[in-house]
């Protein structure tokens, strides 16, 4: 049995199998939303020319200097997900890969064999980034620029994730089911701002301006475990409360291996409130659907949580995002 994207409910397999209710509130009405969303916001705070770069702006080269210095080890981790063409419930919009050609169309030698790709990525199946261009509030992208007038069917004239280019800073995992001893968080649990806090203190982490921050759920432990579910329905994240704690800190990046949000949403009539308020208001890219589990392994060999983080998006003019493979350098 599978959850469909009209029921509130996952099954017992994968999704809430305590059978509780979701531990994602406490709810907000849209006018303690909006509220909020306009005192995160850090509109105009960039000149024009930089404002598509939102929150990566922040991140200068000293920041890429520092971050270098956290790499002891050597250790490497990629913690994108497997190009994933099987269809699932959390899985809708497979990714495609064929051969295109199997050393028999050119002349005989060498042969060369050749294979096409192509992913409609914003979704739970592929690891991307959400670029500025992603989302929309109340009609308008980050910095007050009316979606209508930037953003139609050639792509985006604002906030392209080419506008973006590479970044290099510290990462910090915040690993939640490590503090809590679990083996995951259970789908609709919300992780509030005084969790990130607790954290810090027993991860021995602080996050810090420019810094990228990721949020392991153990949602693919869960996955492997369990089997699969429409996070659409129910997926742990970050409850709204949590927002100010990251834009106090001015963080650069805020990823997981979800999409970021709680689900079920805390609030009234919003689906994504976190993406509303990190990449609209604050103008921080989001990273989701990391597989954070060989990363959370590292961490806890090595003794630290926080370490070099690359991203390197894919140059796509006018593109709202990127499949990417961030790495991770101990």
């Amino acid at each position: 049995m599978t959850s469909s994207p009209h029921d509130p409910s996952p099954p017992p397999a994968g999704g809430n199998a305590s059978g509780r209710e979701p531990d994602n509130g406490p709810a907000l009405s849209r006018a303690q939303f909006d509220t909020l969303f306009d005192e995160l916001s850090t509109w105009g705070r960039w000149a024009p020319a930089d404002a598509d770069r939102g929150a990566w702006n922040r991140v200068t080269p000293e920041h890429a200097r520092r971050a270098t210095a956290l790499v002891r080890t050597g250790t490497t981790v990629p913690t994108a997900l497997p190009w994933n063409t099987a269809p699932g419930p959390d899985n809708g919009k497979p990714a495609l890969h064929y051969m295109s050609d199997l050393g028999d169309v050119e002349a005989p030698e060498p042969s060369c064999h050749k294979d096409f790709i192509a992913v409609d990525y914003h979704g739970k199946g592929v690891s991307h980034l959400d670029a500025l261009s992603h989302i929309a509030y109340r009609g308008q992208l980050y910095d007050g620029r009316t979606a209508r007038e930037v953003v139609d069917a050639g792509g985006a004239r604002f906030g392209a994730v080419s506008a973006l280019g590479p970044l290099v800073t510290k990462g910090v995992l915040i690993d939640m089911p490590a503090v809590l001893g679990t083996d995951w968080l259970e789908p609709g649990r919300a992780v509030h701002a005084e969790d990130v806090t607790a954290a810090e203190k027993t991860l021995g982490i602080t996050i810090g301006d420019g810094d990228a921050v990721l949020l392991r759920s153990g949602h693919f432990r869960r996955r492997a475990e369990l089997g699969a579910w429409n996070p659409d329905n129910a997926s742990a994240g970050f409850h709204v409360d949590s927002m100010p704690l990251f834009a106090e800190r001015g963080i650069a990046l805020l990823g997981g291996d979800g999409d970021s949000d709680v689900r079920p949403s805390p609030v009234e009539g919003l689906h994504s409130p976190v993406h509303a308020l990190a990449i609209t208001a604050m103008g921080v890219p989001l990273l989701d659907n990391l597989d954070l589990e060989a990363l959370s392994a590292a961490c806890a060999q090595a003794g630290r949580y926080e370490f070099l983080f690359v991203v390197a998006p894919l140059n796509v003019p006018g593109g709202t995002g990127s499949p990417v493979n961030p790495i991770a350098v101990l």
